[in-house]
């Protein structure tokens, strides 16, 4: 068989259609891969600003809602929207530092997030005619160094749940420590003796396990769930007319070049591993989806929306390339986005439950990060006070929260108190002004040629 053949055949199984049987089995595998990471953005906020049970399961349907609308979208094709390739979307983490700075704000709240979310998605449109020199900004240098950050800054988060949440009378108590500590173990097991799939939701099954055992010590309770719907539908603005604050806007703005640069390596991974590599045009129509999804999402009451990651690491590992199975995928989250009982159950998880799942996640996401700055010459004295200053900016929110206090303004609150803004920015500028020499070499070329090796493909040992 010749490379031509076989480059064909793996082209012509992209838009082919499994069995039914196999079709809704490979894509409930995709659901479960995801699940984890698609919820956890509400929860993190939900329990940031002591949201209640119901407006959390609340914005855990329209999340999966959105979800399922951007899978579609991705997969299927709308118009010039979509990459057409199995790809699975969902909550972005590089926007939950940056929305739990802003919801330490009372004049934002909710609709002022969702405003901002707005603004991204028409922000990533507008960058349309740029999308082909993206890249050069954002080398694995700098991507790298970013994600690095989300997930450093995303940790104490789960350290804090691992002790019961934010607020809790009995934070620290054994019993939150014990069940955080037994859903981690899990997990590591589960990592380390099982192969495949099941090793592949390992996450999941830590959490089952932590359910498991939370149920009988009362850390799992489901008061409210009889008088939740069995059906309702997700409402646009459902929490108010959004709300335009400029650094708000800024800040989630610059999340979004951060997620389209994300997203052009993973697009790229997945075109090299289903045998249709992604020229200009198809990396336009992919990047032009998240910016769609992410605007609809800010209008359906949920937050930026990305490709995941974890789930191009499934592709890679499966080789099950047809697009169809991710289009099952949506359909299965839209149906589940209708159950608001579903959604409860999964808000009311014990924040012990979710600790020790956390810093598996966010540990795994700083990881990815690692492993994507190693794609630089680390060698390089200006590349090291890159990633350094960068890495130190973005701990200022959590080292000296009050540091600004008395010199900034309150409209740049927003920046000031995101780790991850913070770090991005430095990334960013400082690369510009130590590496300008070098900015744009080797990184254009490869999307223009669709080179399937391309740097940020690194991201998928994030699963």
């Amino acid at each position: 068989m010749t490379s031509h053949d076989r480059t064909t055949r793996e082209v012509d199984a992209v838009d082919a259609i499994p069995p039914l049987p196999k079709l809704l089995a490979y894509g409930m595998q995709h659901v479960l891969v995801m699940s984890a990471g698609a919820v956890a953005p509400p929860l993190i906020l939900g329990a940031a600003m002591n949201l209640p049970t119901e407006t959390v399961a609340y914005l855990i349907n329209c999340d999966l809602l959105v979800t399922g609308i951007a899978i579609l979208i991705q997969s299927l094709g709308l118009g010039v929207f979509g990459i057409r390739l199995p790809v699975i979307m969902g909550v972005s983490f590089a926007a939950v530092g940056p929305m739990v700075a802003m919801a330490q704000d009372p004049t934002i709240g909710l609709p002022g997030i969702f405003g901002a979310t707005i603004g991204a998605g028409v922000f990533g449109l507008l960058l349309r005619p740029f999308f082909s020199r993206l890249a050069s900004f954002f080398p694995p240098l700098v991507t790298g160094t970013v994600i690095l950050i989300i997930g450093v800054t995303l940790l104490p988060v789960g350290i804090n749940w691992a002790g019961g949440g934010f607020g809790a009378a009995d934070f620290g108590a054994p019993v939150h420590l014990g069940v955080a500590a037994f859903v981690l173990a899990v997990i590591l097991v589960v990592s380390r003796f099982a192969t495949g799939f099941v090793a592949n939701v390992a996450v999941l099954i830590g959490l089952v396990a932590g359910l498991c055992l939370a149920w009988p010590l009362g850390l799992f309770r489901l008061d409210g769930l009889a008088e939740r719907p069995l059906i309702a539908l997700v409402t646009p603005f459902h929490f108010g007319w959004p709300t335009f604050h400029l650094t708000a806007v800024a800040a989630m703005c610059i999340v979004m070049m951060v997620t389209l640069v994300e997203s052009t390596g993973m697009f790229l991974a997945v075109g090299d591993i289903v045998g249709r590599p992604v020229d200009k045009r198809t990396l336009t129509r992919g990047l032009m989806a998240d910016s769609l999804s992410t605007l609809i999402a800010g209008c359906l009451n949920t937050f930026p929306h990305t490709s995941f990651s974890q789930n191009v690491g499934l592709v890679n590992m499966t080789r099950v390339r047809s697009r169809y199975v991710t289009v099952a995928a949506g359909f299965i989250i839209l149906g589940v986005s209708l159950l608001p009982k579903v959604a409860f159950a999964v808000a009311s998880i014990p924040p012990a439950v979710l600790g020790g799942a956390g810093i598996v996640i966010f540990g795994m996401v700083a990881a990815a990060g690692l492993k994507i700055v190693g794609g630089a010459d680390l060698g390089d004295r200006r590349n090291q006070i890159v990633v350094a200053v960068s890495i130190g900016l973005s701990l200022i929110p959590m080292a000296a929260p009050k540091l600004f206090a008395a010199t900034a303004p309150d409209w740049a609150g927003p920046i000031l108190h995101s780790g991850i803004t913070l770090g991005a920015i430095g990334a960013i500028v400082l690369n510009l002004l130590l590496n300008s020499d070098r900015l744009g070499a080797g990184a254009e070329h490869r999307v223009a040629d669709a080179e399937p090796a391309f740097p940020h493909a690194a991201v998928l040992d994030r699963a």
